[in-house]
């Protein structure tokens, strides 16, 4: 029982520009690449399938290695508010969406930035009292570290103009001293304990969603950070188990939040346990905010603000001791840090206590870097785990929060992968859009699809090869399979994503036209869309 796949450009990214004409698979792995006649005489009596690529372009299956797949479903199914170039059309947005809502029922929007608008306004939560007058509203920040809440919402959560800043959060303030309803980081949790809990129908709703958009993008596994949401581990599990099955396959590897680690272990899971498609990975740790809100920690003040230097989620006592507890229960870490000091906090609580022998942790987003941290990543058993997609998204308001002196070894991807350690690539989804061609876009462009200048800090652009591997090969290392994903090569999974286009040799403005026309998980297709190729 096999299947000849053949027809198309097959690229293997083994090496660069490498192709086969074809490609056997039997069992749910790659069994032979070579020529169609070799693999058709070698294999014809247990061959029982052939695809014809029609012309179109199979790589390695795409692997997002850093996203949020129930938060991506809930954005497909909520209010979007990450179009909204302008208060005026966000306030239009929600005017209409709590139109649509009975009286006191939730109104929750996500992705609103307010770099997108020329005044940055930040609505105050008198003005959200004046649109939702009847209801608790919570709008959630593109960067997923900062809300905005109105004073029904806020009453709810029992806070007043008196209540002190949660540790590793901060509630902002107007002149009067009243809460406006902006909360950052840890503060966002006072406002979503006080929400009713979604029901387990909803859950699997949200993630078949994601699971059914993330296929029809070519995707054919996530690193995903949920467990720690929607009602606590054992709930959420048990949504990934019921919706990735036999019947909707998807590779996900959910990231363990530190808080419900106990809760894990109360099931009997560790460390790589779960099913055929749904395993437990690292020990996820927040160790700051980010750049958007200016949540995250830097060595020095905020250049467009001075009097902040960031949010340090934990104290580098306390990041110690969590890595510690991950120690304890034989897991890496997978630690968000955008700041150059929350990574140094990282840098130092792994060298306290290193990685367990054979596997890898992973420090997220590393987005502002310095020489003297780099020296040290090379020594240590790790991965960074970067969000091309930021570079279109952040500039050039960026510049202006980290000043130019700091961007040298901001966002510095061609630095990083240079250096040695190893890269894997992600969306951030919800934060950033899920489809991995617009990553690679901006890791080969540095710019914004719509902008026509030569990139931003042009030197660390990527190649396409370099770009589409951090999806691939650099998915497959950061959780050590590496040597069964990420290639087309004999022995690996087959889980293939087929493009429309050779984006390895056309404009690179054109991988933004450039659709996935079928999706292989496991050696079965599971995404399919009937049209030419464009190659």
């Amino acid at each position: 029982m096999g299947t000849l796949w053949f027809g198309g450009k097959i690229y293997t990214l083994e090496h660069e520009n490498e192709t086969v004409e074809a490609i056997y698979t039997e069992n749910g792995r790659i069994k032979k690449v070579g020529s169609k006649s070799e693999l058709t005489s070698m294999f014809e009596k247990e061959m029982t399938e052939k695809h014809d690529l029609k012309g179109n372009v199979m790589i390695p299956g795409f692997v997002d290695s850093h996203l949020h797949m129930i938060g991506h479903g809930e954005k497909l199914l909520r209010l979007d508010l990450s179009e909204a170039t302008s208060a005026e059309e966000m306030k239009r947005h929600l005017i209409n969406k709590v139109n649509d809502t009975a009286s006191f029922d939730w109104v929750i929007g996500e992705g609103w930035n307010e770099n997108n608008f020329q005044d940055r306004k930040i609505f105050h939560r008198d003005e959200l009292d004046d649109i939702a007058p009847n209801n608790p509203m919570m709008l959630t920040r593109v960067c997923r570290h900062a809300i905005l809440a109105n004073s029904i919402a806020l009453d709810l959560a029992g806070i007043t103009d008196d209540t002190p800043d949660p540790e590793g959060g901060v509630i902002m303030r107007d002149n009067e001293g009243r809460a406006t309803g902006y909360l950052l980081d840890r503060a966002q949790e006072l406002v979503k304990d006080a929400m009713p809990e979604v029901s387990t129908e909803y859950l699997e709703k949200a993630l078949s969603c994601s699971v059914d958009d993330l296929v029809a993008k070519g995707v054919t596994g996530g690193h995903s950070e949920d467990l720690n949401y929607y009602g606590g581990f054992k709930r959420t599990y048990e949504t990934f188990v019921n919706v990735i099955n036999g019947q909707r396959k998807f590779r996900a590897n959910l990231l363990v939040h530190h808080e419900v680690i106990e809760q894990m272990r109360k099931q009997g899971l560790g460390f790589g346990d779960g099913t055929n498609y749904v395993e437990l990975g690292a020990m996820k740790i927040f160790a700051d905010g980010a750049l958007g809100g200016r949540t995250a920690l830097l060595s020095d003040p905020y250049n467009d603000s001075p009097d902040t230097s960031g949010v340090a989620i934990h104290s580098i006592e306390g990041l110690a001791e969590l890595v510690k507890k991950a120690r304890v229960h034989d897991m890496p870490v997978a630690i968000h840090v955008i700041g150059d000091l929350a990574l140094e906090y990282a840098i130092e609580a792994i060298e306290q206590y290193p990685v367990p022998y054979g596997l890898r942790d992973r420090l997220i987003h590393t987005q502002v870097m310095r020489d003297d941290l780099l020296k040290r990543l090379k020594e240590l058993s790790v991965i960074l785990d970067i969000q091309p997609r930021f570079v279109a998204s952040d500039f050039p308001w960026v510049m202006e929060r980290l000043g130019e002196a700091r961007m040298t070894w901001s966002f510095a991807w061609k630095t990083l992968l240079d250096s040695g350690v190893p890269i894997a690539g992600g969306s951030d989804a919800p934060i950033e859009p899920v489809n991995p061609l617009l990553g690679i876009h901006a890791a080969v462009t540095r710019k914004r699809p719509e902008e026509t200048h030569g990139g931003y800090y042009p030197e660390q652009k990527l190649s396409v090869f370099e770009s589409v591997s951090l999806f691939t090969k650099g998915s497959a290392i950061a959780i050590g399979r590496e040597h069964e994903r990420g290639l087309i090569k004999e022995n690996f999974d087959a889980d293939f994503t087929v493009l429309n286009r050779d984006i390895f040799n056309c404009d690179p403005d054109l991988i933004l036209q450039t659709e996935a026309v079928m999706t292989v998980i496991d050696e079965t297709i599971v995404y399919q869309k009937e049209r030419g190729s464009l190659s």
